[in-house]
């Protein structure tokens, strides 16, 4: 390794071609980064004190590989960011020298030929930067002048989206809306200072060297570490070929997804899966190697293949990709519940359902059991800080010979604060349960409305309503209707699931007396939705009608949340049975 402090600019100077691997992110600095860099910069152009700024450092491979035009290319290790933003405020810088050519003393020329093209070079060897992917395409693009049109698609991208034209365009604005003198501003580039660290292919390690680097820059993700530990150590022909194979077709699947860390925490759940240990959100990347380094048969190769195959089924329970109705339905009501650590357990059974290992129907039951075992916990309150752990090594306890029955079998004998709650206990809880301000409020009316249905219905288009009136100033006429002890009712059985239900007629019916409530328009006895079907056959709204509805829920709710029994049977099947 040869590392050396220098001047930026005539690091920059000559012929050669910095080129970023396939593996690097695209280019992410944002306004705030280069906001503090042209602060940098002014400061250090306006100062007479100030002889030079330090701006970090930038690593490449200098291994003697040469182009066929004999313009050394130099494959940037570390630096990308900052590189690729000096070019933009060099370009920037160029064309407002173009603009006013002789009020700064520098041609336009000097800077466009010197720092940001090969002069001689032809076709992609032209440019002084290369970068990666669409990044690619878009500063040829500006560096070519077109800039005028650089907010409208061009090769499929659109560049309204992109951090390059807009990065570029704030710096056209800063100089112009600064009025600082060009030449000044010149002044201020030449004084940023680097560290020029080359690297030598044959001995040098570049992943231990790229590790130990103190970015001045945006924060590598997690996905960002695992990829550069994939491909780095590969030859150029070999990281091609995997990132177009698996890699990139992995990051198109959660290109959709607004949540940068999403990666992550399918990586986190991967490594879960294949470890039985649950790394830290924050230390993925140090899990994902010590997982690779267990692996002694296994190449690079294999690994990333079968990282790309959990990742699809991952996007498939969580994102509903490439699924049908009827999967799209289960993995929904599975993701309502926001129980995220069964996905490593999940990720093998489906999995094995893929390969064929388990039938669709056997699928189906896996996941409707986990609906109800996480279903069934919530609403007895138990307590969640052990499900992690049950859901990391749940698969060894899985005779995939037997894989429902056990599967059952194995939640069936949790005990503790792991347990499985019987009908007995579920319905108990169910009764008295606050079911308005519980989390899954939602998903719970949602699934005893459409329990059994093939025409479901969306209660995102209701709202709740309580049949009893949430007004703790009740109207004489509820009071009445409810009897003496009015006050201790309403306290008791306001919130609970036998006085919940869904209208989309919540402001008519408002604190209206239930007789009132079930014969207007609109009202219980004109409504099409299924949990108001046994309100049509009440007369009075008192204690006993409450507890007598939420017993028929509670029996529908033990039907749609089951639970099996000790001898793998379902506790439908039995009722069925009886």
């Amino acid at each position: 390794m040869k590392a050396a402090q220098t001047q930026f600019l005539p690091f920059l100077d000559g012929k050669k071609q910095f080129v970023i691997p396939i593996y690097q992110r695209t280019y992410s600095w944002t306004r705030e980064q280069c906001m503090q860099l042209w602060r940098d910069v002014v400061n250090a152009a306006t100062s007479d004190t100030i002889k030079g700024h330090f701006i970090g450092s930038i690593v490449y491979i200098h291994d003697g590989i040469f182009s066929v035009a004999a313009i050394p290319q130099l494959l940037v290790i570390d630096g990308q960011q900052r590189l690729t933003t000096l070019s933009l405020l060099l370009l920037a810088l160029a064309r407002a020298v173009q603009d006013a050519p002789d009020e700064s003393g520098i041609t336009y020329e000097d800077i466009y030929e010197s720092y940001l093209i090969n002069k001689h070079g032809k076709d992609e060897y032209r440019y002084k930067l290369l970068l990666t992917q669409n990044d690619k395409h878009e500063l040829i693009y500006l560096l070519d002048g077109r800039n005028q049109t650089i907010f409208e698609p061009v090769h499929g991208i659109n560049h309204t989206m992109s951090h390059l034209a807009t990065n570029y365009r704030f710096f056209r604005e800063q100089i112009q809306q600064s009025g600082i003198d060009l030449a000044t501003l010149y002044k201020g580039i030449n004084k940023l200072i680097i560290v020029d660290i080359a690297l030598d292919r044959d001995h040098d390690n570049p992943q231990l060297i790229f590790e130990s680097l103190n970015s001045t820059g945006m924060d590598l993700s997690q996905a960002d570490l695992v990829r550069n530990y994939v491909l780095m150590g590969l030859s150029n022909e070999e990281q091609s070929r995997l990132y177009k194979t698996y890699w990139y077709p992995m990051e198109q699947l959660f290109s959709h997804i607004s949540d940068e860390n999403t990666f992550g925490r399918f990586m986190r759940d991967y490594l879960t899966l294949k470890q039985g240990i649950i790394p830290n959100i924050d230390k993925v990347y140090a899990s994902f190697k010590a997982y690779h380094h267990s692996l002694l048969n296994t190449s690079i190769h294999e690994l990333v293949a079968d990282i790309f195959r959990y990742a699809e089924y991952y996007v498939n329970m969580v994102f509903f990709h490439n699924v049908d109705s009827e999967m799209k339905q289960i993995f929904s009501d599975i993701n309502a519940l926001k129980f995220d650590v069964t996905y490593p357990f999940l990720l093998e059974v489906h999995h094995d359902y893929t390969q064929q290992r388990l039938s669709r129907q056997g699928f189906i039951a896996i996941l409707k059991l986990i609906e109800s075992y996480l279903f069934r916990r919530s609403v007895c309150g138990i307590p969640t800080n052990t499900l992690n752990k049950v859901f990391a090594t749940l698969i060894k306890e899985v005779d995939k010979a037997q894989y429902v029955e056990s599967t059952q079998a194995a939640l069936l004998q949790k005990d503790s604060y792991r347990r499985f709650p019987d009908n007995d206990e579920f319905r108990a809880a169910f009764l008295v349960k606050d079911v308005y301000n519980f989390r899954q409020r939602n998903y719970l009316l949602q699934k005893l409305e459409n329990a059994n249905q093939k025409e479901l219905v969306n209660i995102e288009t209701c709202t709740i309503e309580h049949i009893m009136p949430q007004n703790p100033r009740l109207p004489m006429e509820w009071q009445q209707e409810l009897g003496p002890d009015w006050k201790t009712i309403h306290n008791t059985y306001l919130h609970r699931v036998g006085n919940l239900t869904l209208t989309g007629y919540n402001a008519s019916l408002s604190d209206c007396p239930f007789q009132e409530k079930c014969s207007m328009k609109g009202g219980f006895l004109d409504s099409p939705l299924r949990l108001n079907a046994s309100l049509k056959h009440v007369e009075h709204w008192n204690k006993d009608a409450i507890e007598q509805r939420a017993y028929l829920l509670a029996e529908q709710a033990i039907k749609i949340w089951d639970i099996p029994t000790k001898t793998g049977q379902s506790t439908t099947l039995q009722s069925k049975k009886r």
